[in-house]
């Protein structure tokens, strides 16, 4: 599934995000989507959501 667009996201999802502070080095973070923040249907770096203990990034990988 293509994690650049915000269809194929949903809540509860597990999925790997960037972090800000980790988009130089690449380092994914591993959680369960709580909320999607993007509201546009699709984004060229990933959708980005928070996850259930209130991490804030982009999807990289759907789970």
């Amino acid at each position: 599934m293509d994690s650049k667009k915000r269809i194929n996201i949903k809540q509860g999802l597990k999925v790997n995000i960037v972090l800000k502070a980790d988009q130089r080095t690449n380092k994914l973070t591993q959680g369960i989507v709580k909320n999607i923040l993007t509201n546009s249907p699709f984004h060229p770096h990933g959708i980005k959501v928070r996850l259930e203990d209130g991490q804030v990034g982009r999807v990289q990988e759907i789970l």
